[in-house]
């Protein structure tokens, strides 16, 4: 939704050109709702769905300045553009040495991090079942963790971590940039960048009532997209809801047939 919404879409089509590719079945994809360019579009968090969608700033020979994992705001996504727009400058910068380039990138995504406003950091927080996942799989291990025994806390059913123990969403995308100073595209490590929280997620965008309110059973029948084969119980929930659809197919055609004919036709025809 943000990339066509201001101030994001002006910013885009004034200053950058634009193009996508599609990640379906590659390495690092997580799983989704399948969700058409028609359908409807609702806001989230920074961040939240960084296995399905990543916005990267390229240089023209290929080099990354910058990738945004997940859904972002028009208004904070339009600041890491202009981010990004800050790194080509350094790294076209004949008169810098490599080493200066590098050293320059890591400042000014740290800088750039400091930066940010309280309202952005807020829209940043990373999503709850996002973090019970990273605290229930990788508690000691995850760079997402600020401090183990207080995210630990998302265990516990009813409980919210407290403040500091998770890592924002924008604290994690700039953190990890930093280790990854003026990487080429082909050799950017994707599936490590990406890595954090549920490798589901799905807004259910298209099976929302008129209030905003998702239509369970329309959820429940959704298919799925994605790498459906890596996600537990996917595989089995899409080969069911195929056997629904072949199922209510043949019923169409059946009373398609019993329109067109009439039941008693129908009826001696089964005969």
């Amino acid at each position: 939704m943000s990339l066509s919404q201001e101030p994001a879409f002006s910013y885009l089509k004034d200053n950058f050109v634009v193009g996508y590719k599609d990640i379906t079945g590659l390495p690092y994809a997580g799983v989704s709702g399948v969700h058409m360019p028609t359908g409807n579009a609702v806001n989230t968090t920074n961040g939240a769905g960084p296995h399905n969608l990543q916005t990267f700033v390229l240089a023209p020979d290929g080099t990354v300045m910058t990738c945004l994992p997940g859904y972002w705001n028009p208004q904070d996504l339009v600041s890491e553009l202009k981010l990004g727009q800050d790194l080509y400058r350094v790294w076209t910068d004949r008169y810098l040495s490599r080493s200066d380039k590098d050293a320059r990138f890591r400042a000014m995504q740290h800088q750039h991090l400091q930066s940010h406003s309280l309202q952005m950091v807020r829209r940043s927080k990373m999503q709850g079942f996002d973090q019970k996942y990273e605290a229930k799989n990788r508690l000691q291990t995850s760079d997402c963790i600020l401090d183990s025994r207080l995210a630990s806390a998302v265990l516990q059913k009813g409980s919210k971590p407290p403040a500091g123990a998770f890592k924002t969403t924008d604290q994690i995308m700039h953190d990890r940039m930093m280790a990854r100073p003026f990487v080429r595209y082909d050799q950017f490590d994707i599936v490590a960048f990406t890595d954090y929280g549920r490798p589901f997620y799905n807004k259910n965008e298209d099976q929302r009532t008129a209030t905003g309110e998702v239509n369970k059973e329309l959820a429940k029948a959704q298919p799925l997209m994605g790498n459906v084969n890596e996600m537990p119980g996917a595989a089995k929930r899409a080969r069911r809801q195929q056997r629904q659809m072949a199922r209510g197919r043949l019923m169409n055609r059946a009373g398609g047939y019993l329109a067109r004919r009439g039941i008693q036709t129908f009826v001696r025809a089964m005969r």
